[in-house]
């Protein structure tokens, strides 16, 4: 962590190692990793991996993760893309829950250990101490018959043909497979929970994902003193203030009872001056204006929105949004828009 130098105290590579990385190299690489993926997709027991996901499914508490290292980060991962789904997931710490934080474990949880040894000895101490709260113990290896597996309540096997590193000690295949192996089921779990488009949404507000199912119209764009309104009756020149101090770039030419006749941009104003001339001076905005803009309605998602106005034959800024009854409610603008972050 943090920028280390490559060679520290300014030492160099050892002479005559070769620092180069060929295209071929990196490319068999890649296949020598891609083989020994398809060794776990073709060896896994699907059996296990159902047993196991209906136990997720079924618990009645919280879905605890744990894992030593590598593992551990990718304990964390799946938990947090658990949560993601709205399933009640944590990551429980080895080294923390046997000093304290083991008293959020309980009867109605389950715990999962991810381990590729199925050896490592902070999690065998903390089998024992999880057993005595009740919880539900679950083995996540890729060595068969291992200390891990014989002492909980269910292992699942993580079939692994060795690691990409040449050594077979880097664990670069072997976390690969348990980030695979958890997603998957993650995935599994969302479809038996029937999880919506909108509930996950609801579970992302802030991120791009969940902006663009969840805000509608009505929940970005200006109303009421914002908005550049005139009469068809108008002078444009008696305008030009409420044309650009709203900011929107037009002008909302509504009737008598406010419902939307059409709209006039400021690119419409340089073309009417250009065309015009001095006449401008006692043109109106209903003789000039748009008749037939684009629109939208309140409830309809604020994506929607931009999708219309990037559109062709030509992208507009802005929509009007108007109610059933074509009364001019509000404008949503692109750089709204893109102010909500869509």
């Amino acid at each position: 962590m943090g920028s280390l130098p490559a060679f520290p105290l300014g030492l160099s590579p050892k002479q005559g190692v070769n620092t180069h990385i060929d295209q071929t190299t990196l490319a068999d690489l890649f296949k020598a990793q891609q083989n020994h993926l398809n060794f776990f997709f073709d060896h896994i027991d699907h059996s296990q991996t159902l047993a196991f996901t209906n136990a997720l499914l079924d618990t009645a508490g919280t879905v605890f993760f744990t894992g030593v290292g590598k593992s551990g980060f990718v304990a964390n991962k799946i938990s947090q893309t658990l949560v993601s789904l709205g399933v009640r997931s944590a990551f429980l710490s080895p080294v923390d829950a046997l000093h304290g934080d083991i008293g959020i474990l309980g009867d109605r949880d389950v715990l999962v250990l991810l381990s590729k040894s199925g050896a490592t000895e902070e999690l065998l101490r903390l089998v024992p101490c999880a057993r005595a709260k009740g919880a539900r113990l679950i083995a996540v290896t890729s060595v068969e018959g291992s200390a891990l597996s014989a002492v909980c309540d269910m292992n699942v096997h993580l079939p692994l043909e060795r690691e990409l590193c040449p050594f077979n000690l880097a664990p670069v295949t072997s976390t690969a497979i348990q980030m695979v192996f958890g997603d998957t089921v993650a995935i599994a779990l969302m479809a038996a929970r029937n999880l919506t488009k909108d509930e996950y949404a609801a579970n992302h507000p802030a991120g791009k994902i969940g902006k663009s199912l969840i805000f509608k119209v009505k929940d970005v764009m200006r109303k009421q003193d914002e908005l550049p309104i005139c009469r068809e009756s108008d002078l444009i020149m008696d305008q030009l203030v409420e044309l650009t101090s709203k900011g929107c770039g037009c002008l909302l030419v509504v009737d008598g009872d406010h419902r939307l006749i059409g709209t006039f941009t400021d690119g419409d104003l340089r073309r009417t001056l250009k065309a015009s001339g001095e006449a401008i001076f006692k043109l109106t905005v209903g003789k000039m204006c748009n008749r037939n803009p684009r629109i939208i309605g309140p409830d309809a998602m604020a994506v929607e929105a931009m999708k219309r106005m990037e559109a062709p034959p030509s992208p507009v800024q802005f929509l009007p949004v108007i109610n059933d009854d074509i009364v001019l409610i509000g404008i949503v603008t692109l750089h709204d828009l893109v102010s909500a972050g869509l």
